[in-house]
């Protein structure tokens, strides 16, 4: 039985994608903030027979040390992992910034999916072909990254920040491929076709990957 981790799983792809995998015989564990949206999947694969195999773990993915907990729990129940799916991100028109310290999109949307890619390896090695499948909408959005100002300190808009984000998932693909160059887990940026974090994607096609190894 394979093992899939989803971040952002109570909701939108996430969620159709966890009740995908749990339909084919997965063991599901999903990672979201809400634990009323966490129990809503839980009884849903329970009214499926899937109860046994569903898992949820409540944690606001925009802190690091929220992050690095999740990564633990994670590695308590865990011997192994098939796939890391990384749907978490929250659109914010007006800046903000975490009780860490750093501007939300900046944190959620990109340094989580760091610290969770490297954090979970690991165990990732430990299977026989996984996989990392960012949902960032790699090449999608103006080029270019504000190195001295990612987190937007001048000028805030929201479209930028998400565009920056993939910016900056798109290169984390890529390092994370070169860096292990030789040793699991492929990696795959792909794009949610457009659809807003949290929508409804139970009619979203298949979206095109980009494979960086």
């Amino acid at each position: 039985m394979k093992t899939v981790v989803i971040t952002g799983g109570t909701s939108g792809i996430g969620e159709a994608l966890a009740r995908a995998c749990l339909e084919r015989g997965a063991r599901v564990i999903a990672v979201a903030p809400d634990p009323a949206k966490g129990r809503r999947l839980l009884d849903a694969a329970a009214r499926t027979g899937a109860g046994g195999r569903a898992e949820f773990i409540a944690a606001d993915l925009s802190l690091v040390s929220e992050n690095r907990r999740v990564i633990a729990a994670i590695g308590d129940v865990c011997d192994s992992l098939d796939a890391l799916v990384l749907c978490a991100r929250y659109f914010r028109s007006r800046r903000a910034v975490t009780a860490e310290g750093f501007e939300h999109h900046f944190a959620l949307y990109y340094l989580s999916r760091y610290l969770l890619g490297y954090g979970l390896a690991d165990l990732m090695d430990r299977a026989k072909a996984p996989v990392v499948v960012n949902v960032a909408g790699p090449g999608v959005g103006p080029p270019g990254v504000r190195w001295d100002d990612l987190e937007l300190e001048r000028g805030y808009d929201g479209w930028t920040a998400m565009s920056q984000g993939g910016r900056l998932n798109d290169l984390l693909g890529v390092s994370y491929a070169a860096r292990r160059e030789g040793a699991a887990p492929a990696t795959c940026c792909t794009s949610p076709a457009g659809r807003p974090p949290g929508s409804p994607a139970s009619s979203t096609p298949p979206p095109k990957c980009r494979w960086t190894r």
